[in-house]
């Protein structure tokens, strides 16, 4: 669920690293919005990222 409609950004996995060099999993999530939106000349509501919207990837109903 938590993936861009536009770009697909989604989730990503990498380590915490703490100052003794011990690690442990941890996610970064992408900043997901549902907004309706014009799709196909029909108002739908998608999930898209922070950064689809800002840059005018998205036509907004």
């Amino acid at each position: 669920m938590a993936k861009c409609s536009v770009c697909g950004k989604g989730v990503v996995f990498g380590h915490n690293v703490s100052h003794s060099n011990r690690k442990t999993n941890r996610t970064w999530k992408p900043n997901i919005r549902k907004v309706k939106a014009v799709v196909n000349g029909t108002h739908k509501t998608v999930c898209v990222c922070s950064n689809c919207l800002r840059s005018g990837k998205v036509t907004r109903a």
